[in-house]
Formats: structure tokens, sequence, C-alpha cells
């Protein structure tokens, strides 16, 4: 036996094709599960809008009044329930109101129209966004806020639209990716056109609740900034 020779030898071509075609497999793997993942994430986020949008038009459907904007009194009366949050009754959440956007989650969750427990009675900025009692939050801990606002982009440039819009404010700290699949799933794939806009850097009526934390979500056309890799954007769905 040549000893010598056997500890000079190396790996041979198939031994190295083997070994080549098995990381090949984990990287696609690893590759696939990410895709499954986000794909995931995409479905969370627009069965999650769908269903808000379901919930406000069923609770107005049943009860003929405007979730939020009701007073808590009558809420209370017809629910059946301790009401804490309610509106001035005009006929929708207002634009800037913190606190009808606040008793919109907790009587539509009384009625029994989406899951939790809100307490309806946030009345800030700060008490909506430091309770997580307030409202829901979307996959990536990013609050949930419906009402009537001008926060998104009005055009592709991203100006402020020329008036306020019912409208879902998805919650922030979604990876740009995320949002241009997500608008690609449900709208034209154009961060700053169609029913699900990306939001303004800085919005007029519910800023710390819409403002994007990532500045470079979209370029400079209106799409989304991919290149970028941005992962705090905030997105608005236009009813």
């Amino acid at each position: 036996m040549n000893t010598a020779y056997d500890k000079q030898r190396g790996f041979t071509l198939v031994e190295i094709a083997i070994v080549l075609v098995i990381i090949g497999l984990l990287l696609g793997g690893i590759l696939k599960g990410q895709e499954l993942i986000n794909s995931a994430r995409v479905r969370n986020l627009a069965d999650q809008s769908s269903g808000v949008q379901a919930a406000y038009y069923g609770f107005i459907d049943r009860f003929r009044q405007v979730p939020g904007d009701w007073s808590a009194a009558a809420a209370q009366t017809a629910i059946g329930q301790t009401i804490n949050g309610g509106g001035n009754g005009n006929g929708q959440l207002d634009e800037g109101s913190w606190a009808e956007a606040s008793a919109m989650w907790e009587q539509l969750s009384k009625a029994g129209f989406i899951q939790g427990a809100y307490a309806g009675n946030a009345t800030t900025a700060a008490l909506y966004t430091a309770n997580a009692n307030v409202a829901p939050v979307n996959a990536f801990n990013g609050e949930l806020l419906l009402a009537f606002h001008k926060d998104f982009c009005g055009d592709n440039s991203c100006a402020a639209p020329a008036s306020a819009r019912l409208s879902l404010i998805i919650g922030n700290n979604i990876p740009v990716n995320i949002a241009r699949e997500l608008d690609v799933k449900v709208d034209d794939g154009i961060a700053g056109s169609g029913v699900l806009r990306l939001n303004q850097q800085a919005g007029p009526d519910f800023n710390a609740v819409s403002k994007p934390t990532a500045t470079n979500c979209m370029d400079a056309s209106g799409n989304w900034d991919i290149t970028n890799n941005a992962q705090q954007c905030n997105l608005s769905f236009l009813y």
C-alpha cells in the first residue's frame, strides 16, 4: 500500500460535484423558504386589510351608523356592552380625530366584527401609539388606523393630495419588497398611484402612525424603490 500517495490524495471531480449539488440544494431551499415567508406576510397584510374593510361596512349595514363616529352612549345601547369611546355623529370618521379612530376599533370589536379587545379611549397620538389595546397591529407591529386623512401620496411625486379620503393606514415597519408585492397583489404595483399607496414622509393628519420611518421607499418615478431595501415603509389602502 502506498501510504504517501493516500495521504496526498485530494477530492475527485465526482466528490466535488456532489458537494456543489448539496450546497445548491441547501441554498435553493433557503431562498424558497424566504420566498414562502414573504408570500405569507403579503397574504397576511392583504387579508387583514380586506377584513377591516368588510368589518367597517358590515357594521354600517347592521347599525346604520359609522363605527367610531357613533356616540358612546348610543353605541352602548345598541351593542349591549360598555362602550368607552365615541364620536360626534356627523356620519364619518373625522380627519385628524384620534378619539374617533380609537373608538372605531372598540365598537367594531365589541359588536363582534373583528377579533380583539380595544379600549376605545385614546384621544391623542401619544395614547394611540403607547398602548397595546388601542388598535390592531400588522405583522410587523405597526399600528393600523382607519379614518379620513390625506397622509398618503397624492401623485407619483408624493405631493399632498387635494382632499382627504377614507382609507386604512396599514401600519409602519413594512419592508419595501413586501410593500411592492402587496401592491402587485391588490393594485397596480406602483407606490404613487392606485388604491394602495405609500404614505407621505410627513402626513398632516395622523403623522405619528402614518409617517414611514424609512425615507427611500419610493423612487422619483413613483415606483417602489426596492434597490435601497428600506425596512420601514407605510401604506394606505384607499376606500
